[in-house]
């Protein structure tokens, strides 16, 4: 009887141990945290209005580093997809300026973010050459475009129906980009969690040479990794676009370390073959808590870098300790 009586308490033990060692789970349990301290220390920071802000200031980073968390589980980064945002967003703008009507404005930015993707994937798949190289040069190359398509003068004004993008706010209250984000981060999951291509990115980034023995076609799924991470970057430069009421050449500076340090703050390894798409989304609302936060309690922006530096460090630390106890 003491034994069929234990079954239980040892069952909810083991739920409990379960839920605690999920990465994303135990994000999401530190964002609350970091809330709560945040509304004590201001009563301006924990109000519904100032959540709801805090995601739609997440919802760029986000969408990018759901991006980069596919190519840092695959094994490799892309540096290039603050570039890729700002020429993105150029084309986008040259595409609404010409007369492309708002579906083809929106393709034309979509297709150019993934275009660039599809040189990164070429260049590291086919041509065999590191991934960092890869984005390193095409950072250079994508940001020379942006600034050429235009003599490097932003365009202003949206055509109809392109500021519900990062404008509109549904029922008057859920911000549009963060809905946008919930729609992709739920994608992204599925295709991780449940289809070929997501178990093939986790697999190349364990071991590629294991996956190929193993029949899996690494350059054709790498590609589709680079294509993927440019299609989102894109995707998040329209948002900011819309938000911004015109098209930068100049944006996009430094994103790619946002991205990175979400994906980071989010548990996925940098040596690749592991981690969470939706850690990577509770990684991003905690640097946009931060800033926030340290904003509200007029604390200099400055500290701002500072802040999400360490933070991102101390990650890639604990990373590194508990792949060592690992024997990783």
């Amino acid at each position: 009887m003491e034994q069929s009586a234990k079954l239980p308490i040892l069952r909810r033990d083991s739920r409990i141990r379960g839920l605690l060692s999920n990465q994303a789970f135990s994000l999401f349990l530190i964002l609350i945290l970091m809330w709560l301290v945040l509304g004590l220390l201001s009563p301006y920071f924990f109000t519904v209005n100032n959540v709801l802000q805090i995601t739609l200031q997440a919802a760029v980073m986000a969408l990018i580093a759901a991006g980069e968390t596919f190519v840092i589980i695959s094994g490799g980064i892309d540096l290039s997809v603050g570039s890729i945002f700002a020429f993105s967003a150029m084309v986008t703008g040259v595409a609404t300026r010409d007369g492309f009507g708002l579906g083809g404005a929106i393709a034309v930015g979509l297709g150019a973010g993934a275009l660039l993707g599809l040189v990164n994937g070429f260049g590291v798949a086919r041509l065999g050459l590191p991934a960092f190289i890869v984005t390193l040069g095409m950072m250079s190359v994508a940001r020379g475009l942006a600034l050429l398509l235009n003599n490097g003068v932003p365009i202003f004004g949206l055509i109809e129906g392109f500021k519900f993008l990062g404008q509109e706010r549904i029922g008057g209250i859920l911000p549009v980009p963060t809905i946008i984000v919930l729609i992709v981060y739920l994608v992204c999951w599925f295709i991780l969690r449940y289809t070929p291509f997501g178990r093939f990115t986790y697999a190349i980034g364990s071991n590629s040479e294991a996956a190929r023995l193993s029949g899996v076609r690494i350059s054709r799924n790498l590609i589709g990794i680079y294509v993927l991470c440019g299609a989102l970057t894109a995707l998040a430069s329209l948002i900011e676009s819309s938000r911004l009421n015109s098209f930068q050449p100049a944006s996009g500076v430094g994103y790619e370390l946002d991205a990175i340090g979400a994906v980071v703050i989010g548990g996925t390894s940098l040596f690749g073959g592991e981690g969470s798409i939706l850690a990577s989304l509770v990684g991003a609302l905690i640097i946009a808590t931060i800033r926030n936060g340290l904003n509200i309690l007029g604390i200099s922006a400055f500290w701002q870098n500072v802040a999400t530096g360490a933070i991102i460090v101390l990650a890639v630390y604990l990373d590194r300790l508990r792949r060592n106890r690992q024997g990783v």
